[in-house]
């Protein structure tokens, strides 16, 4: 067998793993933003969102 330690799978380089990361808080920021956005115009539009003909 071999001795040495050899890790599966595709190995990212540093450049990769530090684009990952970005990119990976820039999706969380958005999401963040995102949900900021739906929860004001929620309490803009106060009670009468629930108010609906049927």
């Amino acid at each position: 067998m071999a001795d040495k330690h050899e890790p599966d799978g595709i190995v990212l380089t540093e450049a990769q793993k530090k684009s990952r990361r970005q990119r990976s808080i820039a999706i969380a920021l958005a999401l963040g933003v995102l949900v900021v956005l739906f929860f004001a115009v929620t309490m803009v539009k106060g009670p009468a969102v629930l108010v609906r003909p049927m």
